[in-house]
């Protein structure tokens, strides 16, 4: 018996170890704060820990972790999520995210004021925006990730893409290469 619970630790662990930068990132594009991505992240896989059995099963174990994760995020920062997103004075938080070299968006000229105006973004466009562009998800998989229609992703993203145009410092970056 001691067998399985090895073999699904050693299952789990090689799941956190390889997902880890991408859970990270998007924790971190969520949160805007290095240390609350860590803390999203580390009580989501907590959470997954515990139906590792269920998770690790299914067709997509990341799409789900992704779920667990979107969701303890809105209930956590749900009352206080716009103070949380967009803190006045020093907003160093958003300047510790390691950045992912294979990232295109990671490599944008000014990347802070990019950060800045995403966590600017209401919530729900935020998360919209996030997974649809910087993780590349379908609007079907963000749809089942934020648990919405897939008319609600298409709004969602329509609506946060232009408010991040209509910042002049942006207005570059948003038009260059990927989608428009």
């Amino acid at each position: 018996m001691g067998d399985g619970k090895q073999d699904r630790d050693t299952e789990f662990q090689a799941f956190v170890v390889g997902r880890w930068p991408r859970l990270m990132r998007t924790a971190f594009l969520l949160t805007g704060e290095q240390h609350a991505a860590e803390d999203l992240v580390q009580s989501t896989l907590e959470q997954v820990y515990v139906a590792w059995r269920r998770v690790g099963a299914a067709d997509e174990p990341e799409a789900y972790v992704r779920c667990v994760m979107i969701n303890a995020h809105a209930r956590k920062y749900r009352r206080k999520l716009r103070e949380f997103l967009a803190p006045k004075g020093d907003d160093s938080g958003l300047t510790h995210e390691v950045a992912d070299t294979g990232d295109p968006i990671g490599r944008a000229d000014d990347r802070h004021t990019l950060l800045k105006a995403l966590a600017e973004l209401p919530p729900r466009q935020r998360e919209t925006v996030v997974l649809r562009y910087w993780e590349d998800l379908t609007e079907t998989q963000t749809a089942e990730a934020m648990g919405c229609s897939v008319g609600a992703v298409k709004s969602n993203a329509a609506k946060g893409i232009a408010k991040l145009r209509a910042i002049p410092e942006l207005a570059g970056t948003a038009t260059q290469g990927g989608r428009k």
